[in-house]
């Protein structure tokens, strides 16, 4: 692989010239572990309190053993081939600063190493990777998920951590400006979230346009990847591109999976002329993945999903398997009796021995739910997002749901409310754990004769589409424009579905026949 990815307009161009869309996955936990994907919730959430937890129950000496060995194998060359082989292009990489460069600025040359290692196998796969300050010194967000000292966001009161950062950027940038597997630098994650967003935007203004600056000293060739205020979702910073080599990136949880979620970001992208990056969803169920990811895809959007891999969870591609004894770990956090120093040690090196992904859950109706591969299940709601004549045909106005799809003219219900209860202003999308709707949220599309809603389906092996629908009515079906029963190659497919009298559609479940 020779020469950058970079912006032309609206795009991003690989080295040939062609254009590329990022779609690829976040490796959360691994640089800065969340105590959510340890089970340990708020309290233990930050990587700080996740290493107070290990060092209290083992000690600092195994401590520091457990820690080396942990990043030494979170994450291995069959992970990176995995995802290369699920047809992922790209991957965003998390970094936190304290693990890279001490407090009097001295480089690590071991973390260094374990990231060129990691660059080294992304290369031999072909997998971008998208380095992501997301713990930046002193945090950008004053949360957990910066690991920041004191809770809050010090980068932007005292000039020594922007010094500092500045420093790290450009040893970053002085390391990688000639390899061409880095898709670009992710400047900071989610500055600014919530208040703070109307406190510091200018020292946020300020601090992007010096980084760049400092990067473009060293680098003058990689993206630079811009992220809004307020968990990335804020662009009102965005008034113009201080960089010509830029990709602006916004980030999406448990909202409305649909077009006007994502109008301000079309807009600012129209505006500015600039290419678009989702560069964090994740954390919910399978039906929103289809719709969500489907979304971007729609849109020329890129995107990349959160996380890879995390303990104990079901709504990620890699489940690492708790080992025995991790509930006493878990109780202990919360408060609970502390395990004796072997117990505990015992339990601790059994997960990392856990870690290899040849001993993690692969959770193949994730991954195909957002990527919308056969075999999967449908919502029916979750239809394209192109709107009137491409991924849905109306005879006349329809009724939509209220808080989803509203510029979308297809009648959309909840399938089973109580008797008598009014339907709620918005639906429910928050299912954090990867559980599935509660009776009264399942939602169902109304149809009438003539009208037809289409749904992208991907597929890995030429085969018989099958298809099989759950609700009431009359329907026919096709793909690519072609009868149910022809046998269509791997790859991306339009499955088109056409009411033939007043149709209630709940789901289909399709499959793929040799």
């Amino acid at each position: 692989m020779s020469g950058f990815l970079r912006r032309h307009h609206r795009q991003v161009l690989d080295p040939a010239g062609e254009p590329i869309l990022l779609r690829g996955v976040g490796l959360g936990n691994w640089w800065l572990p969340e105590g959510y994907m340890w089970r340990f919730g708020d309290a233990a959430a930050s990587p700080r309190a996740i290493e107070k937890v290990i060092a209290d129950l083992i000690g600092e000496q195994d401590a520091q053993t457990f820690w080396r060995r942990y990043r030494d194998e979170y994450i291995g060359e069959a992970d990176v081939a995995r995802m290369a082989e699920e047809g992922w292009n790209s991957v965003r990489l998390p970094l936190n600063a304290r693990y890279l460069m001490d407090d009097e600025g001295v480089f690590d040359e071991g973390s260094f190493q374990l990231i060129d290692r990691f660059l080294d196998w992304c290369r031999r796969y072909g997998v971008y990777v998208v380095i992501d300050l997301h713990g930046a010194p002193g945090g950008q967000t004053g949360t957990n998920i910066d690991d920041s000292p004191n809770n809050y966001p010090e980068l932007f009161t005292t000039p020594r951590y922007q010094d500092d950062t500045v420093r790290l950027w450009r040893e970053i940038a002085r390391r990688y400006r000639h390899d061409p597997i880095v898709a670009g630098y992710d400047l900071l994650n989610e500055p600014l979230p919530r208040e703070f967003q109307y406190k510091y935007p200018q020292e946020l203004i300020a601090l992007y346009q010096r980084l760049i600056a400092e990067i473009r000293e060293v680098d003058p060739d990689h993206m630079m990847i811009l992220e809004g205020s307020n968990w990335a979702r804020n662009w009102s910073i965005f008034d113009e591109l201080w960089d010509d080599n830029t990709l602006l990136q916004f980030h999406k949880y448990w909202n409305s999976p649909d077009r006007d979620q994502i109008t301000e970001y079309l807009d600012k992208r129209a505006e500015l002329d600039v290419p678009i990056y989702m560069g964090e969803g994740g954390e919910n169920n399978n039906g929103w993945y289809q719709a969500s990811f489907q979304l971007y895809e729609d849109y020329d959007i890129g995107w990349n999903f959160w996380t890879w891999k995390k303990i104990s969870k079901l709504n990620s591609p890699a489940t690492i398997r708790q080992p025995d004894g991790w509930q006493a770990i878990v109780d202990y956090v919360y408060g609970g009796a502390k395990p004796d120093a072997e117990s505990a040690r015992r339990t601790l090196f059994e997960l990392l021995d856990n870690l290899a992904l040849e001993r993690c859950d692969y959770r193949h109706d994730v991954v195909d739910a957002f990527m919308r591969r056969a075999p999967l299940r449908l919502q029916a709601e979750y239809f394209g997002h192109l709107g009137e004549g491409v991924s849905y045909h109306s005879n006349g106005p329809r009724t939509p749901l209220p808080g989803f799809r509203q510029s979308d003219n297809v009648t959309v219900a909840y399938r089973a409310l109580p008797d008598g209860a009014q339907p709620p202003a918005e639906p429910n999308f928050r299912h954090n754990l990867g559980v599935e709707r509660a009776d009264d949220e399942v939602m169902v599309v109304h149809l009438d004769a003539g009208e037809w809603l289409a749904y992208e389906v991907n597929t890995v092996r030429e085969g018989l589409l099958t298809v099989t629908p759950s609700g009431t009515g009359e329907l026919e079906f096709t793909v690519d424009g072609l009868p149910i029963g022809t046998r269509i190659p791997a790859g991306k497919h339009l499955l088109t579905v056409r009411a033939l009298g007043p149709a209630v559609l709940d789901y289909l479940d399709v499959t793929v026949a040799s």
